[in-house]
Protein backbone atom coordinates (compact mmCIF):
# COMPACT_ATOMS: atom_id res chain seq x y z
CA UNK A 1 0.00 0.00 0.00
CA UNK A 2 1.42 3.43 -0.99
CA UNK A 3 2.19 6.14 1.50
CA UNK A 4 -0.70 8.58 1.96
CA UNK A 5 0.06 12.28 1.70
CA UNK A 6 -0.46 14.33 4.82
CA UNK A 7 -2.22 17.68 4.90
CA UNK A 8 -5.60 16.56 3.59
CA UNK A 9 -8.76 16.88 5.68
CA UNK A 10 -12.22 15.72 4.68
CA UNK A 11 -15.06 18.16 5.30
CA UNK A 12 -18.36 16.64 4.39
CA UNK A 13 -17.84 15.13 0.95
CA UNK A 14 -14.89 17.32 -0.09
CA UNK A 15 -11.19 17.07 0.70
CA UNK A 16 -9.39 20.26 1.77
CA UNK A 17 -5.66 21.05 1.88
CA UNK A 18 -3.99 22.52 4.96
CA UNK A 19 -0.28 21.89 4.56
CA UNK A 20 3.03 23.69 5.11
CA UNK A 21 5.44 22.91 2.25
CA UNK A 22 8.90 24.45 1.75
CA UNK A 23 7.99 27.51 3.75
CA UNK A 24 4.65 28.07 2.01
CA UNK A 25 1.21 27.42 3.45
CA UNK A 26 -1.22 25.67 1.12
CA UNK A 27 -4.77 26.11 2.35
CA UNK A 28 -7.62 25.57 -0.08
CA UNK A 29 -10.28 23.15 -1.23
CA UNK A 30 -9.40 20.43 -3.72
CA UNK A 31 -13.05 20.35 -4.88
CA UNK A 32 -12.63 16.57 -4.93
CA UNK A 33 -14.59 13.90 -3.07
CA UNK A 34 -12.18 11.02 -3.85
CA UNK A 35 -8.95 10.76 -1.86
CA UNK A 36 -6.84 9.88 -4.91
CA UNK A 37 -8.07 12.92 -6.84
CA UNK A 38 -7.47 15.14 -3.80
CA UNK A 39 -3.91 13.84 -3.48
CA UNK A 40 -3.33 14.59 -7.17
CA UNK A 41 -4.50 18.17 -6.57
CA UNK A 42 -2.13 18.48 -3.61
CA UNK A 43 0.78 17.10 -5.64
CA UNK A 44 0.05 19.71 -8.32
CA UNK A 45 0.12 22.50 -5.71
CA UNK A 46 3.44 21.25 -4.32
CA UNK A 47 4.87 20.98 -7.84
CA UNK A 48 3.98 24.65 -8.43
CA UNK A 49 5.96 25.58 -5.32
CA UNK A 50 8.90 23.45 -6.51
CA UNK A 51 8.92 25.12 -9.94
CA UNK A 52 8.67 28.60 -8.44
CA UNK A 53 11.31 27.95 -5.73
CA UNK A 54 13.85 25.99 -7.77
CA UNK A 55 13.47 27.48 -11.24
CA UNK A 56 11.59 30.77 -10.81
CA UNK A 57 8.72 29.46 -12.94
CA UNK A 58 5.30 31.03 -12.45
CA UNK A 59 2.29 28.85 -11.73
CA UNK A 60 -0.24 28.88 -14.55
CA UNK A 61 -2.74 31.67 -14.01
CA UNK A 62 -5.99 31.50 -15.94
CA UNK A 63 -7.84 34.49 -17.31
CA UNK A 64 -10.89 33.55 -15.24
CA UNK A 65 -8.80 33.80 -12.05
CA UNK A 66 -7.52 37.24 -13.05
CA UNK A 67 -11.00 38.46 -14.02
CA UNK A 68 -12.40 37.25 -10.69
CA UNK A 69 -9.64 39.03 -8.77
CA UNK A 70 -10.26 42.25 -10.69
CA UNK A 71 -13.97 42.09 -9.92
CA UNK A 72 -13.40 41.40 -6.23
CA UNK A 73 -10.82 44.20 -5.97
CA UNK A 74 -13.19 46.74 -7.52
CA UNK A 75 -16.60 46.01 -6.04
CA UNK A 76 -16.73 49.67 -4.95
CA UNK A 77 -16.76 50.91 -8.53
CA UNK A 78 -20.08 52.47 -9.63
CA UNK A 79 -19.48 50.89 -13.04
CA UNK A 80 -18.81 47.38 -11.68
CA UNK A 81 -21.98 46.02 -13.33
CA UNK A 82 -20.68 47.14 -16.75
CA UNK A 83 -17.30 45.56 -16.01
CA UNK A 84 -18.99 42.29 -15.03
CA UNK A 85 -21.02 42.37 -18.25
CA UNK A 86 -17.89 42.68 -20.42
CA UNK A 87 -16.03 40.01 -18.43
CA UNK A 88 -19.01 37.67 -18.81
CA UNK A 89 -18.90 38.20 -22.59
CA UNK A 90 -15.15 37.47 -22.66
CA UNK A 91 -15.28 34.33 -20.51
CA UNK A 92 -16.47 31.76 -23.11
CA UNK A 93 -13.58 32.76 -25.39
CA UNK A 94 -10.59 33.20 -23.05
CA UNK A 95 -11.80 32.13 -19.59
CA UNK A 96 -9.75 28.89 -19.52
CA UNK A 97 -6.65 30.36 -21.18
CA UNK A 98 -3.41 30.94 -19.28
CA UNK A 99 -2.61 34.66 -19.07
CA UNK A 100 0.45 34.27 -21.29
CA UNK A 101 -1.73 32.75 -24.03
CA UNK A 102 -3.94 35.84 -24.41
CA UNK A 103 -3.07 37.89 -27.48
CA UNK A 104 -4.65 39.25 -30.67
CA UNK A 105 -4.99 35.75 -32.12
CA UNK A 106 -6.84 34.25 -29.16
CA UNK A 107 -9.10 37.32 -28.93
CA UNK A 108 -10.06 37.16 -32.62
CA UNK A 109 -13.06 34.86 -32.11
CA UNK A 110 -14.39 37.08 -29.32
CA UNK A 111 -14.11 40.16 -31.52
CA UNK A 112 -15.81 38.43 -34.45
CA UNK A 113 -18.66 37.18 -32.27
CA UNK A 114 -19.25 40.59 -30.64
CA UNK A 115 -19.19 42.35 -34.00
CA UNK A 116 -21.76 39.95 -35.43
CA UNK A 117 -23.98 39.02 -32.46
CA UNK A 118 -22.98 41.09 -29.44
CA UNK A 119 -25.77 43.63 -29.11
CA UNK A 120 -29.00 41.63 -28.79
CA UNK A 121 -28.00 39.76 -31.94
CA UNK A 122 -27.44 42.96 -33.94
CA UNK A 123 -23.70 43.23 -33.38
CA UNK A 124 -21.62 45.70 -31.37
CA UNK A 125 -19.84 48.80 -32.57
CA UNK A 126 -16.05 48.94 -32.58
CA UNK A 127 -16.24 51.29 -29.59
CA UNK A 128 -18.18 48.73 -27.53
CA UNK A 129 -15.73 45.97 -28.46
CA UNK A 130 -12.84 48.27 -27.54
CA UNK A 131 -14.25 48.80 -24.07
CA UNK A 132 -13.88 45.06 -23.46
CA UNK A 133 -10.41 45.01 -25.03
CA UNK A 134 -9.34 47.94 -22.83
CA UNK A 135 -10.47 45.88 -19.84
CA UNK A 136 -8.31 42.97 -21.02
CA UNK A 137 -5.33 45.31 -21.44
CA UNK A 138 -5.84 46.79 -17.97
CA UNK A 139 -6.09 43.38 -16.25
CA UNK A 140 -3.04 41.99 -18.07
CA UNK A 141 -1.02 45.06 -17.09
CA UNK A 142 -2.03 44.60 -13.45
CA UNK A 143 -1.04 40.93 -13.68
CA UNK A 144 2.35 41.86 -15.14
CA UNK A 145 3.22 44.82 -12.93
CA UNK A 146 1.23 44.80 -9.69
CA UNK A 147 -0.31 41.48 -8.70
CA UNK A 148 2.15 39.14 -6.97
CA UNK A 149 1.80 35.60 -5.73
CA UNK A 150 3.09 34.05 -2.50
CA UNK A 151 6.47 33.53 -4.17
CA UNK A 152 6.86 37.24 -4.79
CA UNK A 153 6.46 36.89 -8.55
CA UNK A 154 4.00 38.80 -10.69
CA UNK A 155 1.14 36.81 -12.15
CA UNK A 156 2.43 37.46 -15.67
CA UNK A 157 5.96 38.01 -16.95
CA UNK A 158 5.08 40.59 -19.60
CA UNK A 159 1.78 42.08 -20.74
CA UNK A 160 1.24 41.53 -24.48
CA UNK A 161 0.38 44.36 -26.86
CA UNK A 162 -3.35 44.01 -27.58
CA UNK A 163 -4.62 45.72 -30.73
CA UNK A 164 -7.85 47.73 -30.62
CA UNK A 165 -10.33 48.31 -33.42
CA UNK A 166 -10.57 51.50 -35.45
CA UNK A 167 -13.55 53.32 -33.96
CA UNK A 168 -13.79 55.77 -36.85
CA UNK A 169 -14.92 53.03 -39.23
CA UNK A 170 -18.40 52.66 -37.74
CA UNK A 171 -18.53 55.83 -35.68
CA UNK A 172 -21.82 57.68 -36.04
CA UNK A 173 -21.99 61.45 -35.86
CA UNK A 174 -23.82 62.96 -32.87
CA UNK A 175 -27.55 63.31 -33.42
CA UNK A 176 -29.19 66.29 -31.69
CA UNK A 177 -32.95 65.90 -31.37
CA UNK A 178 -35.42 68.35 -32.82
CA UNK A 179 -38.21 69.48 -30.51
CA UNK A 180 -40.73 67.47 -32.55
CA UNK A 181 -38.65 64.31 -32.17
CA UNK A 182 -38.15 64.95 -28.46
CA UNK A 183 -41.88 65.19 -27.79
CA UNK A 184 -42.65 61.97 -29.66
CA UNK A 185 -39.79 60.05 -28.07
CA UNK A 186 -40.60 61.11 -24.50
CA UNK A 187 -44.19 59.93 -24.96
CA UNK A 188 -42.97 56.45 -25.92
CA UNK A 189 -40.63 55.98 -22.94
CA UNK A 190 -41.61 54.47 -19.57
CA UNK A 191 -42.21 57.29 -17.08
CA UNK A 192 -39.05 56.75 -15.03
CA UNK A 193 -36.78 56.75 -18.10
CA UNK A 194 -38.67 59.67 -19.65
CA UNK A 195 -38.01 61.70 -16.48
CA UNK A 196 -34.30 60.88 -16.60
CA UNK A 197 -34.21 61.67 -20.33
CA UNK A 198 -35.78 65.08 -19.86
CA UNK A 199 -33.34 65.83 -17.03
CA UNK A 200 -30.42 64.82 -19.22
CA UNK A 201 -31.71 67.01 -22.06
CA UNK A 202 -31.65 69.99 -19.71
CA UNK A 203 -28.35 69.38 -17.90
CA UNK A 204 -26.06 67.63 -20.38
CA UNK A 205 -25.07 64.99 -17.82
CA UNK A 206 -23.60 61.67 -18.89
CA UNK A 207 -25.64 58.50 -18.52
CA UNK A 208 -23.99 57.24 -15.32
CA UNK A 209 -24.13 60.70 -13.76
CA UNK A 210 -27.90 60.77 -14.20
CA UNK A 211 -28.47 57.16 -13.15
CA UNK A 212 -26.47 57.57 -9.95
CA UNK A 213 -27.10 61.21 -9.06
CA UNK A 214 -27.18 61.42 -5.26
CA UNK A 215 -28.88 63.76 -2.82
CA UNK A 216 -25.65 64.11 -0.85
CA UNK A 217 -24.21 65.98 -3.83
CA UNK A 218 -26.89 68.70 -3.72
CA UNK A 219 -25.64 72.11 -2.60
CA UNK A 220 -28.27 74.73 -1.67
CA UNK A 221 -27.75 78.31 -2.85
CA UNK A 222 -30.05 80.21 -0.43
CA UNK A 223 -29.40 83.65 -1.91
CA UNK A 224 -30.69 82.40 -5.27
CA UNK A 225 -33.50 80.23 -3.90
CA UNK A 226 -32.20 77.19 -5.73
CA UNK A 227 -29.55 74.50 -5.55
CA UNK A 228 -26.89 72.89 -7.69
CA UNK A 229 -25.27 69.47 -7.62
CA UNK A 230 -21.54 68.87 -7.29
CA UNK A 231 -20.60 65.40 -8.56
CA UNK A 232 -17.30 64.46 -6.87
CA UNK A 233 -14.24 63.92 -9.05
CA UNK A 234 -13.85 60.42 -7.59
CA UNK A 235 -17.20 59.33 -9.00
CA UNK A 236 -16.65 56.36 -11.30
CA UNK A 237 -17.60 56.21 -14.92
CA UNK A 238 -17.02 53.17 -17.13
CA UNK A 239 -13.76 52.22 -15.43
CA UNK A 240 -12.13 52.56 -12.02
CA UNK A 241 -9.89 55.35 -13.36
CA UNK A 242 -12.42 57.34 -15.34
CA UNK A 243 -14.24 59.16 -12.54
CA UNK A 244 -15.99 62.30 -13.69
CA UNK A 245 -14.63 62.21 -17.22
CA UNK A 246 -12.31 65.24 -16.94
CA UNK A 247 -11.08 64.35 -13.44
CA UNK A 248 -12.68 67.43 -11.84
CA UNK A 249 -15.80 68.05 -9.79
CA UNK A 250 -18.83 68.31 -12.06
CA UNK A 251 -21.06 71.31 -11.39
CA UNK A 252 -24.67 70.57 -12.37
CA UNK A 253 -26.70 73.69 -13.08
CA UNK A 254 -30.48 73.35 -12.90
CA UNK A 255 -32.55 75.32 -15.37
CA UNK A 256 -36.29 75.66 -14.80
CA UNK A 257 -37.13 72.21 -16.19
CA UNK A 258 -34.30 70.42 -14.41
CA UNK A 259 -35.21 72.13 -11.11
CA UNK A 260 -38.84 71.10 -11.41
CA UNK A 261 -37.79 67.49 -12.03
CA UNK A 262 -35.59 67.52 -8.93
CA UNK A 263 -38.54 68.69 -6.84
CA UNK A 264 -40.76 65.88 -8.16
CA UNK A 265 -38.09 63.33 -7.20
CA UNK A 266 -37.46 64.69 -3.73
CA UNK A 267 -38.47 62.24 -0.99
CA UNK A 268 -38.66 59.18 -3.24
CA UNK A 269 -35.38 57.69 -2.05
CA UNK A 270 -32.91 58.74 0.68
CA UNK A 271 -29.84 58.30 -1.54
CA UNK A 272 -30.52 58.43 -5.27
CA UNK A 273 -32.38 61.18 -7.10
CA UNK A 274 -33.66 58.84 -9.81
CA UNK A 275 -34.36 55.75 -7.76
CA UNK A 276 -35.64 52.55 -9.33
CA UNK A 277 -37.03 49.39 -7.76
CA UNK A 278 -39.15 48.16 -10.64
CA UNK A 279 -38.81 45.26 -13.07
CA UNK A 280 -35.39 43.63 -12.95
CA UNK A 281 -34.37 45.25 -9.66
CA UNK A 282 -32.61 42.86 -7.29
CA UNK A 283 -34.17 42.93 -3.83
CA UNK A 284 -31.71 44.44 -1.39
CA UNK A 285 -29.55 45.83 -4.22
CA UNK A 286 -28.79 49.47 -5.08
CA UNK A 287 -31.95 51.45 -5.72
CA UNK A 288 -30.92 52.97 -9.03
CA UNK A 289 -31.30 52.08 -12.71
CA UNK A 290 -27.94 50.83 -13.93
CA UNK A 291 -28.39 52.16 -17.47
CA UNK A 292 -30.88 54.12 -19.54
CA UNK A 293 -29.98 52.30 -22.75
CA UNK A 294 -32.08 49.24 -22.09
CA UNK A 295 -34.68 47.23 -23.97
CA UNK A 296 -37.35 49.82 -23.13
CA UNK A 297 -35.17 52.58 -24.64
CA UNK A 298 -34.57 50.65 -27.87
CA UNK A 299 -38.23 49.74 -28.28
CA UNK A 300 -39.29 53.33 -27.59
CA UNK A 301 -37.01 54.81 -30.25
CA UNK A 302 -38.35 52.31 -32.79
CA UNK A 303 -41.97 53.20 -31.99
CA UNK A 304 -41.11 56.90 -31.98
CA UNK A 305 -39.58 56.66 -35.47
CA UNK A 306 -42.72 54.93 -36.74
CA UNK A 307 -44.95 57.58 -35.15
CA UNK A 308 -42.82 60.34 -36.64
CA UNK A 309 -43.28 58.90 -40.13
CA UNK A 310 -47.05 58.64 -39.67
CA UNK A 311 -47.36 62.17 -38.30
CA UNK A 312 -45.03 64.04 -40.67
CA UNK A 313 -45.47 61.83 -43.75
CA UNK A 314 -41.74 61.41 -44.24
CA UNK A 315 -39.20 58.84 -43.20
CA UNK A 316 -37.59 59.41 -39.81
CA UNK A 317 -33.89 60.17 -39.87
CA UNK A 318 -31.77 57.03 -39.19
CA UNK A 319 -30.15 58.94 -36.33
CA UNK A 320 -33.53 59.29 -34.61
CA UNK A 321 -34.40 55.62 -35.18
CA UNK A 322 -31.06 54.65 -33.60
CA UNK A 323 -30.97 57.38 -30.95
CA UNK A 324 -28.25 56.88 -28.34
CA UNK A 325 -28.36 58.06 -24.74
CA UNK A 326 -25.27 60.20 -25.35
CA UNK A 327 -27.15 62.06 -28.11
CA UNK A 328 -29.15 63.74 -25.33
CA UNK A 329 -25.98 65.47 -24.14
CA UNK A 330 -25.22 66.55 -27.71
CA UNK A 331 -28.78 67.89 -27.97
CA UNK A 332 -28.29 70.09 -24.89
CA UNK A 333 -24.97 71.36 -26.24
CA UNK A 334 -26.48 72.06 -29.65
CA UNK A 335 -29.38 74.01 -28.17
CA UNK A 336 -27.04 76.09 -26.01
CA UNK A 337 -25.02 76.97 -29.10
CA UNK A 338 -28.13 77.84 -31.12
CA UNK A 339 -29.36 80.02 -28.24
CA UNK A 340 -26.13 82.04 -28.47
CA UNK A 341 -24.58 80.88 -25.17
CA UNK A 342 -20.90 81.74 -25.26
CA UNK A 343 -18.28 79.01 -25.52
CA UNK A 344 -16.91 79.25 -21.95
CA UNK A 345 -20.41 78.97 -20.48
CA UNK A 346 -21.19 75.98 -22.69
CA UNK A 347 -18.01 74.32 -21.45
CA UNK A 348 -19.06 74.84 -17.84
CA UNK A 349 -22.63 73.65 -18.39
CA UNK A 350 -21.52 70.52 -20.26
CA UNK A 351 -18.82 69.64 -17.73
CA UNK A 352 -15.97 69.92 -20.24
CA UNK A 353 -12.45 70.47 -19.01
CA UNK A 354 -11.17 73.94 -19.75
CA UNK A 355 -8.41 76.14 -18.40
CA UNK A 356 -10.94 78.95 -18.19
CA UNK A 357 -13.47 76.94 -16.17
CA UNK A 358 -13.09 76.90 -12.40
CA UNK A 359 -14.81 74.76 -9.77
CA UNK A 360 -15.13 77.82 -7.50
CA UNK A 361 -18.31 79.72 -8.28
CA UNK A 362 -19.88 82.72 -6.63
CA UNK A 363 -23.64 83.14 -6.41
CA UNK A 364 -23.57 85.70 -9.27
CA UNK A 365 -21.53 83.25 -11.35
CA UNK A 366 -24.05 80.48 -10.75
CA UNK A 367 -26.93 82.83 -11.52
CA UNK A 368 -25.25 83.66 -14.82
CA UNK A 369 -25.00 79.94 -15.71
CA UNK A 370 -28.63 79.31 -14.72
CA UNK A 371 -29.70 82.10 -17.05
CA UNK A 372 -27.58 80.56 -19.81
CA UNK A 373 -29.12 77.12 -19.24
CA UNK A 374 -32.61 78.64 -19.28
CA UNK A 375 -31.99 80.03 -22.76
CA UNK A 376 -32.85 76.63 -24.25
CA UNK A 377 -36.34 77.03 -22.77
CA UNK A 378 -37.74 79.84 -24.86
CA UNK A 379 -41.23 79.82 -26.38
CA UNK A 380 -42.27 76.88 -28.55
CA UNK A 381 -42.28 79.04 -31.66
CA UNK A 382 -38.74 80.17 -30.96
CA UNK A 383 -37.65 76.60 -30.20
CA UNK A 384 -39.03 75.22 -33.43
CA UNK A 385 -37.32 77.89 -35.49
CA UNK A 386 -34.03 78.04 -33.62
CA UNK A 387 -33.37 74.33 -33.56
CA UNK A 388 -34.01 73.55 -37.20
CA UNK A 389 -31.24 71.09 -38.02
CA UNK A 390 -30.06 70.55 -41.59
CA UNK A 391 -29.76 66.84 -42.31
CA UNK A 392 -29.63 64.71 -45.40
CA UNK A 393 -32.85 62.80 -45.92
CA UNK A 394 -32.71 59.08 -45.30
Amino acid sequence: MGHKLTGLTRRGDVWHINKQYRGHLIRCSTFQSERAAAEAALIQKMAEIDRATDFGLRPDRRWRDAATKYLNDNLHMPSIADVAMHLEALDPFIGDLALDKIHDGTLAKFIKHRKEHGNKGAGCSNRTVNIALELVIRILKLAAHKWRDTYGMTWLDKAPAISKLDENIDKRDPYPLTWQEQQIFLEELPEHIATMTLFKLNTGLREKEVCMLQWDWEVPIPELGTSVFLIPARFGGRTDKSGVKNGMERLVILNKVAKSIIETQRGNDPQYVFSYTGKGHVKGGPTYLNRMNCTAWRKARQRAAERFELKYKRKANPGFAALRVHDLKHTFGHRLRVAGVQFEDRQALLGHKSSSVTTHYSAPGIQHLIEAADRVLETDTRQLVATTILRRSA
